[in-house]
């Protein structure tokens, strides 16, 4: 976790770093805006629905929390249907699962129909376009990785900003019917997205021989016999272990501010719109602050320590959490927005590249599927624990100092933990780096001391045959005693001298 892992892709194939990759980047840019802003768009009908089916705000409010559950929960069921199928085609089934749930509820006759329509069957479609298309921009890209990232987890509040206000036209102008008729529609795009990602392979060689091309071939079912659906290897990981950890501690209070600023916003004695305009500003600086952090990460001295980069953006996030939590009028709530916006949008460009990082390509689509999993029981744990929380006290400050803290805390546990327990992989390349500079002095000093003894006119044969002769001799003279020595220094490190290096 203190250095990068460098990819060549899979199955050998180094990632371009651009061409095609900047279609699959606008995909994955459009994917991620539908899963994280979708759950709060369909939260705009939740007045319609509970005067429709006679139900409490609670019963509604099940819809959007089945719905990431399902986005998060299904993240081992989505890894090992990636592996199996590929990307492109889970992605395109999930586009049309997605669409359909949304469909299929606007028939609905009781609440427990749209469960399972929106909850179930949309969230499962939303998660089988999200973690594919992630695993995707991993493989195509690999020096832009973190400005890719950034751009990508910008589609999140792009969506936001467009779909909370789509949502309410639709909802006045056609009801809830025709509302989630209308944005099933447009998950039909998720479809579009996937056929976007178009898998990567390697350059056809027209020097390789007949007998090379067979070999190929009878490899190839060696490989797909020893490929895993799920990779568990990933848990033998400390760096992995520690991201884990982190992150479910992190998700405890992430989402809790967003949820409740409008309410304590209103508490104050705000107007409604007043108050809503808040979530526009804080999505309006999340906007810029992911693809700005993403330039920052992929920075050749920033990105080999770009866990610790996350770790700040979690200190800078929870901070906010905690002197906001003192904010008494309007106008300190909109000073809290903006740098909350800020550190939010460093947390989401950073996450999933900080785990790529770590784990690489080949067992991306494993980890994200196990990481997302353990997610998912932090995700319905956190913001409904922070609601009890405001019921017994009846006060905002304390749900944003328990946020605050629990994502204050996760950016102790990785920063302590990867600079005690992880090797610091920069320092090691540094050295590697170092040490060949050496040899490759020694390796010029040789050549230059061979070319010195040659005359004009170039060696001949017998001069040849007599400098070889007179480095066996020197090799037979060699005693026991000398070659112990001689083996204990190659072993550490060392050049063994010769004749030509020895001046």
């Amino acid at each position: 976790m203190g250095g990068v892992v460098v990819d060549d892709g899979v199955g050998g194939v180094k990632a371009p770093d651009g061409g095609w990759g900047w279609a699959v980047l606008f995909g994955c840019f459009v994917i991620t805006g539908f899963s994280y802003a979708f759950p709060k768009a369909v939260s705009v009908f939740f007045k319609e629905l509970i005067r429709e089916f006679s139900v409490g705000y609670s019963d509604t409010a099940w819809i959007s929390s089945i719905l990431l559950a399902m986005l998060y929960g299904t993240g081992p069921l989505c890894s090992v249907l990636v592996n199996r199928f590929g990307c492109r085609p889970v992605m395109m089934v999930g586009g049309l699962f997605a669409a359909s749930g949304m469909v299929l509820a606007s028939f609905a006759r009781s609440i427990i129909h749209i469960y399972l329509c929106i909850g179930v069957l949309t969230g499962l479609g939303l998660a089988l376009n999200f973690q594919p298309s992630l695993i995707m921009l991993n493989r195509y890209f690999s020096e832009k990785r973190p400005l890719a990232n950034g751009l990508a987890a910008a589609g999140s509040p792009v969506a936001l900003c467009c779909l909370s206000p789509l949502g309410q036209v639709l909802q006045y102008r056609y009801g809830w019917r025709g509302g989630f008729l209308i944005l099933g529609g447009m998950l039909l795009n998720c479809c579009a997205c996937g056929a976007l990602m178009r898998p990567l392979t390697a350059p056809k060689k027209a020097e390789n021989s007949g007998i090379e091309e067979v070999y190929e071939h009878e490899e190839k079912p060696k490989a797909k016999a020893k490929a895993k659906l799920l990779d568990f290897s990933v848990f033998k990981d400390r760096g992995f272990l520690i991201y884990t950890i982190a992150a479910s501690i992190m998700v405890l209070g992430l989402f809790v501010p967003p949820v409740f600023v409008v309410s304590y916003a209103k508490e104050l004695g705000n107007e409604d719109t007043k108050s809503a305009l808040l979530l526009t500003i804080l999505g309006f600086i999340d906007i810029f602050a992911r693809p700005t952090c993403g330039i920052i990460a992929g920075l050749k001295w920033v990105r080999p320590r770009c866990v610790y980069l996350f770790s700040f953006a979690l200190i800078f996030n929870g901070t906010t959490d905690l002197i906001g939590s003192q904010s008494k009028d309007y106008a300190s709530l909109v000073v809290f927005c903006i740098f909350f916006g800020i550190s939010y949008g460093m947390v989401g460009a950073l996450q999933f590249e900080v785990l790529m990082a770590i784990v690489g390509t080949q067992k991306f689509s494993s980890a994200i599927g196990l990481v997302l999993l353990v997610e998912a029981i932090a995700v319905l744990v956190g913001p409904p624990s922070a609601g009890r929380l405001l019921d017994y006290t009846k006060n905002y400050m304390f749900v944003f100092l328990l946020a605050g803290t629990e994502v204050v805390l996760s950016a102790l546990v990785l920063a302590i933990s990867n600079f005690l327990f992880i090797k610091k992989k920069p320092q090691e390349a540094d050295a590697a780096v170092e040490a060949g500079e050496v040899v490759g002095e020694l390796e010029q000093l040789s050549n230059n001391h061979t070319e010195d003894l040659k005359e004009p006119n170039g060696d001949t044969e017998k001069e040849k045959d007599l400098n070889e002769q007179e480095a066996k001799a020197e090799i037979v003279e060699t005693t026991p005693e000398e070659t112990a020595v001689h083996d204990e220094h190659v072993h550490n490190g060392g050049v063994s001298p010769n004749p030509e290096t020895s001046l």
